[in-house]
């Protein structure tokens, strides 16, 4: 497990679109080898979209082929309403990229059949050749997609239902009435991240401190979700001084102690441009 330690939130959204970035070019994707990417939503990434956005603009990087995978979609709420999640990728990053729509795959929270539509999500998964990085965010609760506390470490795809503690963090999206807000949702299991063969996960924000530290220094615990990754042998955190604020002094500094190391995995930042 990787810690790595930004002085804020712009650092650490730039660190983490610079190591997706060069993952995906030194993976060298072609019309039959696909790099394949799974992706979150939410105020966190955000940061990491723009300058991936910036970074494509430049000439630096291609989506042309890559497949994405969402974590999550709420349920019931239509397709273009302005908080889906559907929305919210298209406005902020796919719409800005070279990503063949067919490519950009996100669970339908109004299906018919919605166990179906989450099986069905698993077996694309399974044909794209599994997630070979997965980026995620965590709630302050330490919730990983919408596995909220007490979700099971092994879980797969499925209907969830939102604990009080999201739907209030949610409640700005939705003009802070919480009889806007969706109650259920459609995520990724835990097991399903934990198969991707690289998991990167942006913690930022005092508020989100606590459950960093549950993440890191306690024990896997199906009450704080994002834990599990303590066991999957390729996790990177990515966070900011003030998700620091509640781990012990030694650990900070022991991470910290090896950003030289972190460093060289951002730097330089290769490019895509012919030539390079």
């Amino acid at each position: 497990m990787r810690l790595v330690i930004l002085d804020n939130y712009d650092l650490a959204s730039e660190w983490a679109a610079k190591y997706i970035c060069n993952r995906i070019i030194q993976f060298r994707p072609g019309q039959d080898r696909y790099f394949t990417l799974g992706l979150p939503t939410g105020s966190t990434p955000l940061g990491c979209y723009k300058k991936l956005i910036e970074y494509h603009k430049n000439g630096d990087l291609s989506f042309k082929y890559v497949k994405t995978f969402n974590m999550d979609e709420y349920v019931g709420l239509p397709r273009n309403h302005p908080e889906s999640y559907h929305s919210y990728m298209w406005n902020n990053f796919f719409k800005h990229i070279d990503i063949d729509p067919n490519n950009a795959h996100i669970l339908d929270g109004n299906a018919t059949d919605l166990q179906a539509e989450c099986d069905a999500f698993e077996k694309k998964i399974k044909e794209a050749g599994g997630i070979d990085l997965f980026v995620g965010g965590i709630g302050p609760d330490g919730h990983i997609a919408f596995n909220e506390p007490g979700s099971s470490l092994v879980s797969r795809t499925r209907l969830k239902t939102l604990a009080m503690d999201t739907i209030l963090a949610n409640a700005k999206y939705f003009d802070g009435d919480l009889s806007k807000v969706p109650t259920m949702a459609l995520t990724v299991g835990v097991g399903t991240v934990m198969d991707a063969r690289e998991v990167m996960i942006l913690i930022t924000g005092a508020h989100k401190a606590f459950a960093l530290y549950k993440a890191i220094e306690e024990g896997v615990n199906h009450m704080w979700t994002v834990s599990a990754f303590q066991q999957h042998p390729r996790t990177i955190f990515v966070c900011d001084e003030d998700a620091t604020l509640e781990l012990r002094v030694k650990t900070v500094k022991y991470f910290k102690g090896l950003m030289h190391v972190h460093n060289k995995l951002v730097e330089p930042l290769y490019s895509m441009k012919e030539g390079n």
